[in-house]
């Protein structure tokens, strides 16, 4: 088959363009990848028990879900419950960024 010298020039400029757009395509950066609450290999946080419940009770502590940045007061059912969250105090709670549940 016989190409014409604007096919030869069509075709070479196609591939010069391809090669040079390709490597630029792979040096992109890619978005980082959202952290998890924990690291895979860090052990999973246990649960508050009820003797860390009572204690956070007495000293007027408040449960922050993490997740969701509530807190929680101990007369919540929440409190001490969801699966991600810490006792602090409630200013701690709120320089945080967290703010009261609506109950």
């Amino acid at each position: 088959m016989k190409l014409t010298r604007f096919a030869l020039a069509i075709l070479a400029l196609a591939s010069a363009t391809l090669f040079a757009v390709m490597p630029a395509m792979a040096l992109q950066a890619k978005p980082a990848p959202k952290a998890a609450a924990t690291s895979p290999g860090a052990p999973k946080p246990t649960p508050p028990n009820s003797a860390d419940i009572a204690s956070a009770k007495t000293k007027g502590l408040v449960w922050v879900n993490l997740n969701t940045k509530v807190y929680h007061g101990s007369a919540d059912k929440e409190y001490g419950t969801t699966k991600n969250g810490k006792f602090m105090t409630k200013a701690d709670a709120k320089a945080a960024g967290a703010r009261a549940a609506k109950h």
